[in-house]
């Protein structure tokens, strides 16, 4: 491993290690808050999310959307294409406070359709991580590997920890994602985001709130990607040594 490799693996480390902690106190009683707001928001919007996520999964899948066209002849290096991944990350952090202000500026009608909207970045913004770190998004298998980074990054600590570590044994396990994983994807990441996104709704705060929620969630998306294909990379490559 070159600096560069040896920098990478232990910022991965101590990323795990995070995730790996028991559960605080603190994100304990932010979980039961989530699940007190989840009894009081609307049915339809529930349905909305719901239907938002399989729609997502669906069309990762079958990779009729999401795919983007994004050159990087340049990028060789693990550095060049963290450096690159990162670049593209302000970018996509950038267009997803954008919406969200736009979007939460309108009041609830509007803060709802950001949910699909912030899906769409957010799978685009995978999509071209996996271009960058050298895989093929044409491969159904890279395209289930990018649904398993987007609950890494958006489900409870356990949940986590479960997704951590079936990437970690990637090469090994079967690349199949079942009707109830995509019902549990569903069910996590709108537990998730409930607490910070559920204020965007309101009138009078939607703006700032879509803006900074947006921005935070771009922000988890995009260290939980960087972390994932690390681990991906780096763990197969101790596998070859």
């Amino acid at each position: 491993m070159n600096r560069y490799e040896l920098h990478a693996k232990d910022e991965l480390n101590r990323w795990k290690r995070k995730h790996f902690y028991k559960t605080s106190r603190r994100k304990m009683f932010a979980r039961n808050i989530q699940q007190k707001i989840n009894k009081k928001v609307p049915e339809k919007v529930h349905k909305l999310i719901t239907s938002a996520i399989k729609g997502m999964v669906e069309a990762t899948i079958s990779g009729t959307s999401y795919m983007t066209k994004i050159d990087v002849t340049h990028v060789q290096t693990l550095e060049e294409r963290e450096n690159f991944v990162h670049e593209r990350l302000r970018f996509y952090r950038k267009l997803a406070v954008a919406e969200g202000a736009g979007t939460g500026a309108g009041g609830i009608f509007l803060g709802i359709a950001d949910f699909p909207l912030l899906l769409s970045i957010k799978m685009k913004f995978l999509m071209e991580c996996s271009t960058i770190y050298g895989f093929s998004n044409k491969e159904k298998q890279e395209r289930i590997f990018l649904l398993y980074v987007f609950q890494t990054a958006f489900s409870s600590d356990e949940h986590k920890r479960v997704m951590i570590e079936k990437i970690s044994q990637w090469q090994e396990i079967n690349h199949v994602l079942e009707n109830n994983d995509w019902r549990k994807l569903q069910q996590e990441y709108r537990d998730y985001i409930d607490l910070i996104k559920m204020f965007q709704l309101l009138p009078g705060f939607g703006a700032i709130v879509g803006a900074y929620a947006n921005n935070q969630l771009l922000e988890e998306l995009g260290e939980t990607a960087i972390n994932c294909f690390r681990l991906r990379i780096l763990h197969g490559n101790e596998k070859t040594d």
